[in-house]
């Protein structure tokens, strides 16, 4: 029983759905602090000119104490940008071999006006794991009983479920105490994510975008290049 625990990014980059291939749960922790430009409220994609990130405007002023689930999206001075962003993903990926697919959500998604970010990091995330096909069970934190902070709430959130062995990401190695684990029985690994390389939109290929970057270029295959980690 592997359970792996992620905060909910806007966008997710191909990393963040390896780490879901990887696990039995996966869990979006939204009841942590919010750190403001990071990969919460923005992400990459291609362009003919090399990459640009695409941010959510929040509500920050203030707030440097916020939680995830506690940032609401600035729809007031920033009125247009679901618009401009729809416009710049439309630009940049109409040619994509599989635009058309999911042109559709990607339009709707940005002319619903949202309030909450986490809700509208969740509403891409579970879109885009049906899209890879994925069947790795996706719960909430909200739906376990567990609390603390750092490596206790990661740990309890773990034994809430059942878990034998906890997937965390490369930069555990710096702040895990893993010796609370292990002194419950939970063996703890590192994810080791490489990079596919596949055909983009635009040459030569840039890694690191978000996961649509791959969903819009190859479709029903992506799960397979995914897997695949050709470096």
């Amino acid at each position: 029983m592997i359970v792996s625990i992620h905060q909910p990014d806007y966008l997710p980059w191909l990393g963040f759905f390896d780490k879901i291939c990887l696990c039995d749960v996966f869990v979006l922790l939204d009841n942590v602090q919010f750190s403001k430009n990071y990969f919460t409220n923005r992400n990459k994609i291609r362009t003919s000119q090399g990459w640009t990130w695409l941010t959510v405007p929040v509500l920050s002023k203030g707030k440097s104490e916020q939680r995830i689930d506690e940032v609401k999206i600035n729809n007031i001075s920033e009125k247009k940008w679901a618009e401009k962003q729809w416009k710049t993903i439309e630009q940049n990926y109409k040619k994509a071999p599989f635009f058309s697919e999911h042109a559709d959500f990607f339009y709707r998604l940005y002319s619903k006006e949202w309030d909450s970010l986490t809700e509208l990091n969740k509403t891409i995330i579970y879109y885009l794991v049906d899209a890879f096909e994925l069947k790795t069970r996706i719960c909430e934190v909200a739906e376990i009983k567990a609390e603390g902070n750092g490596t206790e709430l990661l740990f309890n959130i773990c034994q809430a479920l059942g878990a034998n062995t906890y997937l965390s990401g490369a930069f555990g190695k710096e702040y895990l105490d893993e010796d609370l684990f292990s002194n419950h029985g939970i063996k703890v690994i590192y994810q080791e994510f490489s990079h596919p390389e596949y055909k983009q939109v635009f040459e030569p290929f840039i890694p690191n975008m978000s996961a649509i970057d791959l969903i819009l270029n190859y479709g029903d295959d992506s799960l397979q290049i995914l897997r695949q980690k050709v470096q």
